[in-house]
């Protein structure tokens, strides 16, 4: 019988397309090999990436290109991470980045919505990983029928291309001196007398012990760093949004306007949003609060674009679904040798769900703060602690705002003018 190594595999399909009785059958990320497989062989030298074999694995081919020890390695190359990367490069750190992907930005789970000033701060923006100029926002409380729109001069806001930006970050970090390398997951980390010390990495070549004075754990929310770190990171599911999102072509909307829709029936407890994406086209999302979920959220975003004469005309050519932390971060987001950043940290603002400024702040923050471990060589829990509170006295003040005031105004009563400013507020990027 035919196996196959999944973290060889890549998924291309070109031993579907060889194999002669339909063996093989590939879905999305999901390669199947079924028992109408008469081990012709034929789908062995078709694989670019020797992920299939016969009977026994073939020996893996050479080892994972990276050295054995690293100042500082990053795990997750999403903005938080690649963020990390670049700063603790450009600190004069030796710095492995890896991600599990084999593309860096891809799948996108994100709006891509961002502020001008705060994404100015860290990167000069470049239309060719932008979507749109967003200078309006329209907002919408569907429940009331009231409605505000928020008008600037200048561009307030973009929509991302994140495939690229995502990777125009990654390749800064290179091109700073990180070391990148991705179809690579993290499978644990080493300890030592509790302290982290390193990462255990498993790739087409195999496992790899790496030592590291400091790991950043940016892996996303499904973040397993954390976990094996002795981080508490479990969320609530009250502090969860279930979301999904099409991209819609074939739609009349403003190209430079994002709309946001707010009512308990079309999404509980979070909110639906129309972002452009140029002429005709736009990301048409929503996330729901878990806890109050009692459909999937694909449902309810089907429900929402058949109900908007705009957005039914239009044709989904992307879906795309994930889970955004909308609660407050956990009490201790560092430890002995470990830090965690971004959405593994639910650094992500409770009140909008957004997240890719807070991402990047704390990737910068982190980074610096494992520069000076580096030289003091002491990476300690009480050394590294200072990128926590530099966090809390910066955006994460601002994060318990945000939670408090979504405590404020409970999911169904969230209908009045009073709410509609405090959104408008959030949205618009207010202090």
């Amino acid at each position: 019988m035919i196996a196959l190594d999944t973290t060889r595999c890549a998924y291309c399909g070109s031993c579907v397309s060889v194999c002669p009785v339909g063996a093989l059958d590939l879905r999305e990320t999901y390669l199947t090999i079924t028992e109408e497989c008469t081990e012709c062989g034929l789908c062995l030298s078709a694989c670019p990436m020797g992920a299939l074999y016969r009977d026994v694995p073939q020996p893996k081919a050479g080892t994972l290109p990276i050295r054995d020890t690293y100042d500082l390695v990053v795990i997750g190359a999403g903005p938080a991470g690649s963020m990390a990367a670049w700063r603790g490069a450009s600190e004069g750190l030796s710095v492995l980045l890896v991600e599990k992907r084999q593309e860096i930005g891809s799948p996108v789970r994100c709006a891509e919505g961002v502020g001008h000033e705060p994404l100015a701060a860290f990167i000069e923006p470049d239309p060719h990983w932008i979507s749109a100029h967003i200078r309006r926002a329209d907002i919408r409380i569907l429940d009331s029928g009231l409605e505000m729109t928020l008008e600037a001069p200048q561009p307030y806001g973009y929509v991302l291309e994140r495939r690229i930006f995502d990777r125009v970050l990654a390749e800064r970090a290179a091109l700073a001196g990180a070391h990148v390398v991705v179809k690579t997951s993290a499978v644990g980390l080493l300890r030592e007398g509790g302290a982290v010390r390193g990462v255990r990495l498993r790739s087409a070549w195999g496992e790899r012990d790496v030592a590291a004075t400091v790991v950043i754990g940016a892996d996303g929310v499904e973040s397993q760093v954390g976990h094996w770190a002795g981080l508490d990171t479990t969320l609530l599911a009250r502090d969860l949004m279930s979301c999904a999102q099409f991209y819609l072509v074939g739609i009349d909307i403003d190209p430079e306007c994002n709309y946001f829709f707010i009512g308990y029936e079309i999404a509980p407890g979070g909110y639906a949003w129309v972002f452009p994406k140029g002429e005709g086209c736009a990301n048409v999302g929503l996330g729901v609060q878990c806890d109050l979920a009692d459909r999937p959220a694909l449902d309810y975003l089907t429900r929402f674009v058949e109900s908007q004469p705009t957005l039914a005309r239009g044709h989904p050519v992307t879906l795309i679904s994930g889970g955004v932390p909308v609660g407050l971060p956990p009490a201790d987001i560092v430890t002995d040798g470990c830090m965690l950043v971004g959405d593994a940290a639910h650094q992500v603002d409770p009140f909008t769900g957004g997240g890719i400024i807070n991402a990047m702040t704390a990737g910068q923050m982190a980074a610096q703060v494992a520069a000076r471990a580096v030289r003091q060589r002491d990476a300690s829990a009480a050394v590294l602690r200072e990128y926590q509170e530099q966090w809390e006295a910066d955006l994460g003040r601002r994060m318990v705002r945000n939670y408090r005031m979504r405590e404020r105004f409970p999911p169904t009563q969230r209908t009045d003018e009073r709410f509609l400013r405090v959104f408008a507020l959030t949205v618009g990027g207010g202090k």
